[in-house]
Order: C-alpha cells, then sequence, then structure tokens
C-alpha cells in the first residue's frame, strides 16, 4: 500500500471504502503497536520512577531498557504479526503452522522474549509437539499479548470455536487455564467492539471472567508496577479502560502504571483501537510508529478479517 504518512484520512481509506468493522479491524492493529510502542519506553519502571523522568509519558520516543528507536516495537507486536502470517499462510489457525511461525520469529534474534515464550518454543524445536505440557507457572500474559489474530480470523464464530482457536495458538508457549480464561476475555472483547460494542458491553464481558474467577476482580486498589502475570495484566487493563472514555486516556493511564508496560499498553490498544476506532487515535502517535509496522498492521488487518466467519458469511 504506497502510504507516504498514516493520518486520519488513509486510515478510514485504508480498506479500499470498506464498513465500519473493517477500520474498527486496523485500529486495533494499530492500537496494538502504538501501545507496545509507547509502553516500551517505560517498561519495567516504577509510576514513582515515570513521573520523575517524564511528569505524564504521553509522547512515542524509544529509548527504556531495550534501548528502542522511535517507533520501533517488541515482541508483543511481533509475535502478533508472526501469528497472522501463520493463519493467513495456512488459510485458518493451526497450532503447527503457529508454532513453526514463532520459531522462525525466535530464529531472527528479536529485541525481546520473554522466558516462558522462549522455553515453549524451544520445547517445540525439540519435540516437534505444538502444545507445551499444562503447568502452574505458564500464567504469564504472553499469549495474550499476540492474540488480536484470533479475534479478527475467528469473527462470527461461536464463543467456543474462538476458545479453541486461541488454545492452538496459545498452548504453544502456555498452556494454562488463568492465561486461557483471561486471553478469551481480552478476545471476546475485541470481537464486541468490532461489532460496536461500547465500553458497558465490554464491562460486562470483564465482569463474567471476574464471575468465573475472581482473582480478576479489578475493583481492588489501583494496579500500578503489573507484572507478567495475567490476573496482574488484566486487572490493568481493566481499570485503564473502563476509568477512561478515549484511546488516548486509556493509553496514557495505562502506560504511566509502570512495570510491563508495552504488554499492557498492547492490550488495551487493541481493545481501545477497535472501540474507538482508528479515527481516535492521535495521529501524533501514528505518525511516529515505523512504517513497515505500520503496513504490515493494516494489511493483516484487512486479511485475516476476510478469512473469519463474519465476512464469509458476506456481512463484511
Amino acid at each position: 500500500m504506497p502510504v507516504s504518512v498514516l493520518n486520519t484520512e488513509t486510515l478510514f481509506l485504508a480498506d479500499g471504502g470498506g464498513d465500519l468493522v473493517k477500520r474498527r479491524a486496523i485500529g486495533a492493529y494499530l492500537g496494538l503497536a502504538i501501545g507496545d510502542a509507547l509502553g516500551g519506553t517505560v517498561e519495567f519502571l516504577t509510576p514513582s520512577e515515570i513521573r520523575a523522568a517524564y511528569r505524564v509519558h504521553r509522547d512515542i520516543l524509544g529509548g527504556g531498557w531495550l534501548r528502542l528507536s522511535r517507533g520501533q516495537v517488541t515482541d508483543d507486536t511481533q509475535m502478533a504479526l508472526a501469528l497472522g502470517r501463520s493463519i493467513l499462510c495456512a488459510g485458518r489457525v493451526d497450532a503447527e503452522a503457529a508454532a513453526a511461525a514463532f520459531s522462525d520469529w525466535m530464529r531472527s534474534k528479536p529485541i525481546d522474549i520473554g522466558n516462558t515464550v522462549r522455553r515453549g518454543i524451544a520445547t517445540y524445536r525439540r519435540t516437534g509437539n505444538p502444545e507445551s505440557p499444562p503447568s502452574e507457572l505458564d500464567a504469564g500474559n504472553g499469549a495474550c499479548m499476540r492474540c488480536l489474530p484470533i479475534a479478527l480470523a475467528t469473527l462470527g464464530s461461536s464463543t467456543a470455536e474462538v476458545d479453541a482457536a486461541n488454545r492452538a495458538q496459545a498452548h504453544v508457549t502456555h498452556n494454562n487455564p488463568t492465561s486461557d480464561a483471561g486471553t478469551l476475555c481480552a478476545l471476546r472483547m475485541v470481537q464486541t467492539a468490532l461489532l460496536g460494542g461500547d465500553r458497558a458491553a465490554l464491562a460486562a464481558i470483564a465482569e463474567e471472567l471476574v464471575a468465573a474467577d475472581p482473582v480478576f476482580d479489578y475493583a481492588r486498589k489501583r494496579c500500578e508496577n503489573p507484572s507478567g502475570f495475567i490476573v496482574d495484566t488484566l486487572r490493568t487493563v481493566f481499570q485503564s479502560l473502563f476509568a477512561t472514555d478515549n484511546f488516548e486516556a486509556a493509553m496514557v493511564d495505562c502506560v504511566n502504571r509502570g512495570g510491563d508496560a508495552d504488554t499492557t499498553g498492547a492490550i488495551v490498544g487493541m481493545i481501545a483501537g477497535a472501540l474507538y476506532g482508528p479515527w481516535g487515535i492521535p495521529p501524533r502517535w501514528t505518525q511516529h510508529l515505523d512504517r513497515e509496522v505500520q503496513l504490515a498492521c493494516i494489511e493483516q488487518a484487512q486479511e485475516l478479517l476476510k478469512l473469519s466467519p463474519f465476512c464469509v458469511a458476506g456481512q463484511g
């Protein structure tokens, strides 16, 4: 796609004038990458350290412990794009294809990779089995951070079908029921937002998760300096989404909590991007996001959606 600068008009027209769902899908994918790039600067800092350095962190700057270039993304976006490529190549969500794509990505020597992800890919390489053994210790956020392609490719599927598709990719590295439940919740929130659901509809999905497993209760004290534990991650995400009413406010609230800020930012970004659409994303963020990443996000958003039952049925 010949794009020089991705502004609001470009985002509206990126799918050739397609419907609102397609535009929201683009917003979700760009939101994921933007949250990753914005949060990467302050990853592993505490809120007080962020305040001392930036007062309020609100611009894509690069830097951080990974010494990112401005607009560079981390493993959150890279693994989502790898998963998306595997789905497009296979024509469906496939565990073997996902595992091979993740293995190829790790072979590229990415700037960052989580320990659970590394271990799961190493196990796949050793055994040829794309499903890691179940583990109580694998309730991290690595499967959730990369799950957006599942939301797009399965839009219009039943909850059980979405759950099965997600487990196929998630269990390559994270075979854990708490991780599964949290990731399915995030997927349902994205899909609901894509189809026009509002914040109240998303909050109802979050409350279903809390009712099923109270450990996810986000009405407790404010989450700050969240770890990579899926519960800490989603409680932070829920608080930021439901305490704000626009994409920028949700994102700034989230990443300024510090901790695993690239991942909390990425997950807030994909949900808020679907909720508020690409027109709700500040142009200064899209303009400073890595150009190749922007184009890959836009392309995958459209192509993955074409595989979904929603589009196959002629609704998209």
